[in-house]
């Protein structure tokens, strides 16, 4: 018996195929056109920041080249004049925002980490995310209202630098917990499983396992509700008084910020001095706001699990 099975002549060479063969020319012209309308979106989309961030350097750069700018503070220094630095305000928006960090990060993850890991959908997780959804939209000035009537006016405590931090909690810890619990989410289930399989309790399993991995995410997410709180004016118009003077203690006295240091600028004229300083506190905050990040991401990526 023959074989009919017909083979190919060796000297005829093969067509090749590709997926993309059979896309019709009307899909790639809707591809093309997709992509340059992405790209042409971005593009808009990055002219007011770099506009902004020209600006603010171009225009604060001049003040903060000096030593004095970082070591001294406005203490004995006319506002509409040359001199003096910016060191009083860069060390209360520090303290404000170390005070907000220790009292925000513990209740922000620990609640993301109830949320993900405990509640299975329950009353009070339920209750807990409608809460957490109304204070992410809370605005600052509301925020401020509340701690003051709260604080300072049934309380009886004085205006200072800790009223602020107080304001800032509620506006920091909704945007930690959202960022937390979104992260915790993205952990692969079979981590998890695979530890309650070797006999790890869960909360070890939590601490061990679920937080590395998810650690550059959650770094990330605390350090722009920081960057957001650093930027706010309202809470240091509304809760502490301002000053010149450096002021370490944020719990007596008034303790300046560079937000509130910009507006006291601002309300002291358009003399040429005054400008600068206004411009140089504005660049210092996004310098600050900056090494923040990037040292975060360099933390992050450090000491994250690889996966």
């Amino acid at each position: 018996m023959t074989n009919n099975v017909i083979s190919p002549r060796m000297d005829e060479p093969l067509k090749k195929s590709s997926a993309f063969s059979d896309i019709s020319s009307s899909r790639k012209s809707a591809n093309t056109a997709a992509t340059i309308i992405i790209y042409a979106a971005m593009a808009i989309a990055a002219v007011p920041l770099v506009w902004l961030l020209w600006t603010v350097i171009s225009r604060g750069i001049a003040p903060i080249l000096t030593a004095d700018w970082w070591t001294k503070s406005q203490a004995g220094v006319m506002l509409m004049l040359p001199g003096g630095g910016a060191a009083h305000a860069m060390i209360g928006t520090f303290m404000q925002a170390v005070v907000t960090s220790v009292i925000s990060i513990p209740i922000g993850i620990f609640t993301a980490i109830y949320l993900v890991e405990y509640s299975n959908g329950n009353r009070l997780g339920r209750v807990t995310t409608f809460m957490v959804d109304i204070l992410t939209g809370v605005p600052s000035i509301v925020s401020a209202l509340f701690v003051y009537s709260l604080w300072i006016v049934l309380f009886g405590f004085e205006r200072s630098g800790f009223a602020v931090s107080l304001s800032l909690v509620i506006l920091m810890v909704p945007v930690i917990i959202r960022n937390t619990e979104e992260m915790l989410r993205v952990v692969p289930q079979d981590l998890r499983e695979a530890s309650y399989a070797l006999g790890v309790p869960k909360w070890k399993t939590i601490a061990k396992i679920v937080l590395p991995t998810a650690l550059s995410g959650i770094v990330t997410g605390v350090m722009l509700a920081v960057a957001r709180v650093m930027g706010e004016s309202a809470p240091v118009l509304v809760l502490v008084g301002s000053s010149n003077a450096i002021n370490w203690n944020p719990f007596s006295g008034p303790q300046a910020s560079l937000p509130l240091m910009m507006l006291d600028m601002y309300k002291a004229g358009t003399a040429p001095a005054t400008l600068d300083k206004l411009w140089g506190a504005a660049l210092t905050l996004v310098l600050i706001i900056a090494v923040l990040n990037i040292g975060a991401r360099i933390i992050s990526a450090k000491f994250s699990i690889k996966q």
